[in-house]
């Protein structure tokens, strides 16, 4: 067991009679990547915005690299990452521009071409974000994430609407940036992507958490039900044939 850089403990979260999060606790090890799995609803995107430091909680405890978050929420901001919606890049400014404006806020001091070379995207520097394809806007919105050089980084369903050789990308990415030693949290509706990136998932259901485990446990703890699916699983699914017949290579995405 490593060690726990996130420790939620009993989580509420009440919005007048609904309570949204009911009483939810999981930990999240250094350097694993980490799936909340659930229906929209569930509650998966209020909890992660309050670890975020987003959102309120109504009461429990959370602890992220041993800080409280009722106590030091300043300091948490300091060492996490969580991904920027397409809202938050202003339209006239190129990608080294903004990945300049927002070292700037984070007061760091940033090679922007470096920072490009990790989501493969040097060869944009000088677009705008608005000229990117799909993927291309996805890997760049991860690498703003990266800039204050955060122990551990927040991606809400990174890989909705991309293509399959786009999510394919990403999924290299994120594996590459846990290699570095960087935490990743996770949200997804693609149950083969947490499949393939997670070490352990949260499956949440109308605000509890309803599973918790490693996804090849999850799958073996069903079979073991008696469980069988009503089509033979092939060795090969028809993405992969996609995949590989349109190649690995990153490309433009568009």
């Amino acid at each position: 067991m490593g060690k726990m850089i996130i420790s939620v403990k009993d989580l509420h979260k009440q919005y007048g009679d609904f309570e949204a999060v009911k009483g939810i606790s999981f930990d999240v090890e250094e350097g694993e990547i980490f799936g909340l799995l659930g229906p929209n609803g569930a509650g998966k995107s209020t909890t992660l915005e309050i670890i975020e430091t987003l959102r309120k909680k109504t009461s429990g405890t959370v602890m992220v690299d041993g800080l409280n978050l009722d106590e030091l929420p300043n300091e948490i901001k300091k060492i996490i990452g969580v991904q920027l919606q397409t809202s938050g890049f202003y339209p006239s400014l190129n990608l080294t521009e903004l990945i300049q404006l927002f070292a700037g806020l984070y007061n760091e001091t940033v090679d922007p071409m470096a920072l490009l070379d990790t989501v493969n995207l040097r060869d944009k520097a000088k677009a705008k974000y608005k000229e990117l394809s799909g993927g291309q806007k996805q890997r760049f919105s991860i690498a703003t994430t990266l800039i204050n050089q955060p122990k551990i980084i927040f991606l809400d369903e990174p890989t909705t609407g991309l293509d399959p050789q786009a999510r394919r990308n990403l999924w290299e990415l994120i594996k590459d940036i846990r290699a570095k030693g960087t935490t990743v949290i996770i949200t997804t509706h693609y149950m083969d992507e947490a499949e393939v990136l997670c070490d352990r998932v949260a499956i949440i259901d109308a605000g509890k958490i309803i599973a918790l485990n490693s996804p090849d446990k999850l799958i073996d703890e069903l079979v073991a039900t008696g469980f069988e699916r009503p089509k033979e699983v092939k060795k090969a699914n028809l993405e992969d044939v996609f995949i590989a017949m349109t190649g690995h290579v990153l490309r433009g995405e568009g």
